[in-house]
């Protein structure tokens, strides 16, 4: 007998791993009872058993009526190529115990995983319903937490990266299936060649759910973060190619292109992410869209209001109510000839730093800032070009691009006032940023950044100009990149108090410890890891 940890998607059962033969789980009596008075059992819907606690009620067995359980394969809903016939594979139950909480299941084995019925039987009634068996690793399960870890969306499925450990703790196959649909994660095609799996954007939704997008499958993943299992696939409009998460609204958007070349894009707005099901799906009545962007929450401003759209023909930036989803204003541009191509906010000073696109004709365009109080254009940010970025406390702006080899640092003074502190040459230009704390020095701030053209990560405290290099760090990502790609060459943080990053290379991943300014570790076999998460405390 294998041994193992039972994971039971009943609603509410609660489930510990026993030292003996057995595994044992246990309902919650403080609600409700099978049997006894009642004939119905309230199993609908469904909940996973998290921490030992389970977020849902089902029922549980009342002592004074004895209830029989027998658990019995749904056909054609077992997990392929393991498992033993339907009749010879029902899982014993012995009755309830002591208070009438307890069940236990006896010889239980890896390959029971699978989906079965669940039939209980006593003198008040019969009632049946169907729920999903995963038997999974106990003492791993114990050792590690299932937060803290990186979520890498690859070639090959979705990697969970355990950075103290520098191991993959989970890897969810392309042919594993979608818990409540039952499709692959990524369905192949015709014939024996595999299809590498398409990501776009994700985001992580208070460290309970991921989304992530699917652009050439028309749809969004939700991946529950506490059992490291795809939960359901939500259908959205053709080619989602960008997803942001609206904490204040707990609402994720979804920017669809149409197609390849922008023609029909859309924007959808998907709610009550938080919850896991039950979502509703909303369109928007904003056509034509190019880009959004809503500001990030942070320490001291933790509700946001409002969101900013752009079009790619229009020199205007439309301010949006975030919760009724209206159109509020319009903010011409017009006079300074900017076509809006990305946004930053910092709550210092109320400044919103706008990105117009490039001209091909002139060199970088320069950025203009507008007041978040006013909604009035300020002018341009002096010379600065590039892509805006504000650190979590909104004190530090860095803009840079990939295209261009200057990378500027400003500073937002406690009066609001924008100081430039340095301008940088970086020959290679920058691919992606990613901000982190001083472990030395309180109230300050470093940025890593990925180049454009090598593989090497640079290293800049942000006050002082002082800079370092990591190199030979391999090959960057070859090949076609995706038309709805980001940068060719990411970093992620691992949050706001956190020393480790991530970068990909062609191959591999590479883990590196902010606080001694070095590489943890380098994992190999992972292809194609452009599209990563962060999860912090579950």
């Amino acid at each position: 007998m294998g041994q193992g940890q039972l994971s039971l998607l009943l609603p509410a059962l609660t489930l510990t791993h026993s030292a003996t033969s057995h595994s044992r789980l246990s309902g919650d009596p403080g609600t409700g009872a099978w049997g006894g008075g009642q004939s119905e059992m309230p199993c609908g819907g469904y909940s996973y058993a998290q921490n030992h606690l389970a977020e849902k009620w089902c029922g549980y067995l009342n002592p004074d009526v004895k209830t029989a359980l027998s658990f019995s394969p749904v056909k054609g809903m077992g997990r392929e190529g393991v498992g033993v016939p339907a009749e010879q594979a029902t899982l014993s139950i012995v009755l309830s115990t002591a208070n009438g909480s307890e069940l236990h299941i006896s010889s239980v084995r890896y390959e029971d995983t699978g989906a079965y019925t669940c039939i209980a039987k006593n003198e008040v009634g019969v009632d049946e319903d169907i729920s999903s068996l995963f038997i999974e690793d106990s003492a791993r399960k114990t050792r590690l937490s299932v937060g803290n870890m990186f979520y890498v969306f690859s070639d090959d499925g979705i990697v969970i990266l355990h950075p103290v450990d520098c191991e993959i703790q989970r890897h969810l196959k392309p042919t594993e299936k979608i818990f409540m649909s039952y499709e692959e994660i990524c369905p192949q095609g015709e014939g024996d060649a595999t299809q590498p799996c398409q990501w776009a954007s994700a985001v992580n939704v208070r460290h309970r759910y991921i989304y992530v997008a699917q652009p050439a499958l028309s749809r969004v993943l939700v991946v529950d973060v506490q059992a490291q299992k795809v939960l359901q696939s939500i259908g959205v409009d053709p080619l989602p190619a960008k997803l942001s998460y609206d904490k204040s609204h707990d609402q994720v958007w979804v920017l669809s292109w149409g197609d390849v070349h922008k023609s029909q894009p859309s924007l959808q707005v998907i709610t009550e992410a938080s919850t896991g099901q039950g979502q509703h799906l909303i369109r928007t009545p904003f056509a034509g869209v190019d880009d959004f962007f809503i500001p990030p929450t942070n320490l001291i401003i933790n509700h946001i209001r409002f969101g900013f759209i752009f079009n790619k023909s229009d020199p205007v930036v439309h301010k949006v109510d975030l919760e009724t989803l209206m159109l509020l204003k319009t903010i011409g541009l017009q006079s300074h000839g900017c076509m809006p191509q990305a946004m930053a906010h910092t709550h210092l000073g109320g400044y919103f730093f706008i990105q117009c696109r490039q001209d091909s004709s002139t060199s970088a365009a320069r950025q203009l800032l507008i007041d978040s109080v006013t909604d009035s254009v300020i002018g341009p940010n002096r010379d600065v070009t590039g892509t805006p970025h504000t650190s979590p406390d909104g004190r530090f702006v860095v803009s840079a691009a990939a295209t261009s080899p200057k990378l500027h640092v400003q500073e937002i003074t406690l009066g609001g006032e924008i100081q430039t502190l340095y301008d940088l040459t970086i020959s290679q230009g920058i691919s992606d940023v990613a901000f982190q704390r001083s472990f030395t020095q309180g109230n300050q701030y470093y940025i890593y950044a990925t180049l454009e053209t090598e593989p090497a990560l640079l290293f800049l405290e942000l006050p002082t100009g002082k800079m370092g290099v990591l190199k030979n760090l391999k090959e960057l990502p070859t090949g076609p990149a995706w038309p709805w790609g980001g940068p060719r060459r990411i970093v992620r943080d691992s949050g706001l108090f956190g020393q480790y990053l991530l970068m990909p290379a062609q191959e591999s991943l590479f883990l590196i410890n902010g606080r001694q300014n070095a590489l943890r570790c380098e994992v190999s076999g992972i292809k194609g890891g452009t599209t990563v998460v962060w999860v912090g405390e579950v």
